[in-house]
């Protein structure tokens, strides 16, 4: 890529960061405002430094309408064209309540009378 000229490579860059965007579908919430993300790893996650605002606490991750986790962000660094922030923790959302006793596999799921 060095021996394209400056303006191709620019090009090239934004082409690869719009196709990025539209295959991800990971975006961050905080409040009303939402933020796409552009990468995520086990200890954070990176928005562009374009629609990055300094975040910091309790924040919602979604991956399009369903919810993913539920982070405490407790850094932010900018790298490169990242605005790159560090979990304090995350948690999965579980879309039911958890159990305190061990369901058996093969267990009815409801008993029906006769009447």
């Amino acid at each position: 890529m060095s021996f394209l000229p400056k303006d191709v490579q620019h090009a090239l860059r934004e082409a690869q960061t719009r196709k990025t965007r539209r295959a991800n579908r990971l975006s961050v919430h905080v409040g009303d405002a939402a933020y796409p993300v552009e990468r995520l790893w086990d200890g954070g996650f990176a928005i562009s430094v374009e629609d990055a605002p300094k975040l910091r606490g309790h924040v919602d991750l979604y991956n399009g309408p369903r919810h993913v986790y539920q982070c405490l962000i407790v850094t932010s660094r900018e790298e490169g064209a990242e605005r790159v922030y560090d979990f304090k923790w995350n948690t999965e959302v579980a879309d039911r309540p958890a159990v305190d006793y061990v369901r058996a596999e093969n267990a009815p799921v409801a008993l029906l009378t006769d009447y």
